[in-house]
């Protein structure tokens, strides 16, 4: 984590600190006080001075006061706990909207205006209100500068929010194993002054830009990062969790359809079809069912623009 000022990173750090710093410190205490306590006890009753042990009876003050000092330590660290958290479920009525979609093994961030990021982006000082989908298994977004946690499960309304208080980069994790590469799976939260914020926000003229000049597929490879292919995929013949897209269009595959081995040709159809609808068929060797259908995330143009880089992979 790096932030650019020694204030808290987000509205929550201050409470929880406080609760941790409170209950590491009774903690602390009652283990110094009870190592002491048993120490003392072995040396004073110990068998050479005491040959004769003896039962006590008990003392009513002592009991009363094992009894009742907990419980009002107990009832100190739940009140500090219930003021960290209590705020979490009332997000403000002017907060950011933002969608984060989590899935095997990445995430991405929408905006109101349509605008994604693989990355986490949010203006300084402004309430942010995270949306929270998975696609696929339970995951969990953890930002621990931020001091909030929250899982992610299939099917179910959830979502968090905050306010960034200090500019900066901080890193933003998944907290729930989801698989092979699950510890692949992280992004950042990019907090910016609110006018850089704005400028980022308002250009929206296309998903991905490249620059005059950048290499063909650029525009391609772009998607595919947003779109967290890479992250199963490689590029370089390297086997992860999915097939390399080294050399991969136009190349025979065998894949195992209604489990029967089928040999294709990886042309255009074949690579729409694995993007949209990956659960008519498993190129052999490969797990069947991790791969998530793209189907309304991803536009025929932006198919166009992954097919003309996977083309440029093919070695010459």
């Amino acid at each position: 984590m790096y932030s650019t000022t020694g204030t808290d990173a987000s509205n929550y750090v201050s409470t929880f600190n406080t609760a941790f710093y409170f209950i590491a410190g009774i903690s602390l205490i009652l283990l110094i006080g009870l190592t002491l306590t048993m120490l003392y006890f072995v040396f004073k009753y110990n068998k050479r001075k005491n040959k004769i042990a003896i039962q006590n009876e008990g003392n009513t003050f002592l009991e009363i006061t094992w009894t009742v000092v907990p419980i009002i330590l107990a009832l100190f660290m739940f009140y500090f706990g219930w003021e960290g958290w209590k705020p979490m479920s009332k997000p403000p009525a002017n907060a950011m909207n933002i969608t984060a979609t989590a899935r095997m093994w990445s995430f991405s961030f929408l905006y109101d205006n349509g605008k994604e990021s693989p990355d986490l982006i949010v203006p300084v000082n402004t309430p942010v209100k995270i949306n929270l989908v998975s696609l696929d298994v339970i995951h969990s977004l953890f930002i621990p500068a931020y001091r909030i946690k929250s899982d992610i499960v299939p099917g179910r309304v959830k979502f968090m929010w905050f306010i960034p208080e200090t500019e900066g980069n901080y890193d933003l994790y998944c907290a729930e194993y989801c698989g092979l590469r699950h510890s692949y799976m992280k992004a950042m939260v990019k907090v910016l002054p609110k006018d850089k914020f704005t400028s980022w926000y308002g250009d929206t003229a296309s998903l991905a830009k490249t620059t005059e000049g950048s290499v063909p597929g650029a525009e391609g490879l772009a998607i595919m990062k947003i779109q967290g292919c890479l992250a199963c995929h490689s590029s370089d013949g390297s086997k992860i969790v999915g097939p390399t897209y080294l050399n991969l269009f136009g190349s025979q595959q065998v894949v195992i359809r209604d489990g029967v081995e089928v040999k294709v040709t990886a042309d255009e159809a074949y690579i729409k079809q694995m993007i949209l609808d990956p659960a008519s068929q498993a190129v052999k060797g490969y797990p069947k069912g991790l791969m998530q259908s793209y189907k309304g995330k991803i536009t025929d143009t932006d198919l166009a623009k992954i097919i003309e880089y996977l083309k440029t992979l093919n070695e010459k």
